[in-house]
């Protein structure tokens, strides 16, 4: 997902780009586009210098250093003398990447730059799950996959055990007969990285990052926090990093059981989760 503040003419031409590799919320401001970041798992927003007023520069540095993760990309169609002034004011306000849409390799480097984020949270987690892990059996490698690209957004085992085409009853109670944590378990601590990391962001609000894991409501949020913490939302953004969260869970959750993963079958044979792509 990507969210643009572009002419209408740049819109149906990234529209077009698409091509099924991204989808584009198109902004009318940038205040709208920043409002996009904080509640959507917006990936980069695309910006034309022509567009942007220069009351509006300010939120262009707020986007740009709140939230590092995601790309802000000026995409530039023609340059008269106010897109070129403005380009410049751009720069000064952080915007480092510049994509020429007059070039006919420009198309092709603006889709590059939205299939090649910078350092997405799930990248993030499985470099450092799947070697925990050791050697599991395919099917529970499967399901931890699973959990990990479902997890920001969805709450339940019911949807995970779903998408995996087993039913969750049989999907816990496999987990209980070989003396694991239970699934729920480790789908709220899958959870509770992703929203350290989103913490991470100084743009960010709690309430930003509750409605992006969604949570009903930063209470709901907050009620989560401390049921499995302890602590108050505030004290686990300033006491957990993403790598404090996610060490705290490989230890007390994955490296205790390599033992158990390694003839862990949660799935049954045959039941065609293998290679699929969530």
């Amino acid at each position: 997902m990507i969210a643009t503040v572009v002419e209408p003419g740049v819109r149906l031409q990234v529209d077009a780009a698409a091509h099924g590799s991204f989808t584009a919320l198109h902004a009318e401001s940038v205040s709208e586009a920043l409002r996009a970041v904080r509640e959507r798992p917006v990936r980069a927003v695309f910006v034309s210098p022509g567009c942007i007023e220069r009351d509006e520069l300010p939120r262009v540095a707020l986007l740009v250093d709140g939230f590092p993760g995601v790309r802000t990309v000026a995409l530039v169609s023609r340059l008269d003398r106010r897109s070129s002034e403005r380009l410049l004011d751009l720069g000064a306000h952080g915007v480092r990447r510049i994509v020429d849409l007059s070039d006919r390799r420009g198309w092709q480097h603006l889709r590059d730059v939205v299939s090649h984020p910078s350092s997405p949270s799930s990248a993030r987690i499985f470099g450092k799950l799947i070697p925990a892990l050791g050697e599991p059996t395919e099917d529970c490698r499967c399901v931890f996959e699973a959990v990990v690209r479902l997890a920001p957004g969805v709450t339940s085992v019911k949807a995970i055990a779903t998408r995996l085409g087993v039913h969750p009853s049989t999907l816990m109670s496999r987990f209980f007969r070989a003396e694991l944590p239970s699934p729920k378990r480790y789908l709220v601590a899958t959870r509770i990285v992703y929203a350290a990391a989103l913490l991470e962001l100084p743009g960010l609000s709690l309430a930003d990052a509750a409605y992006r894991l969604q949570y009903s409501s930063p209470q709901s949020f907050g009620r989560h926090v401390r049921a499995v913490l302890g602590t108050t939302a505030n004290e686990f953004r300033a006491r957990y990093s993403f790598d404090a969260a996610l060490e705290e869970f490989l230890e007390r959750l994955i490296i205790p059981f390599r033992r158990t993963f390694q003839t862990f079958h949660p799935l049954d044979p045959g039941v065609g989760y293998l290679g699929q792509t969530w």
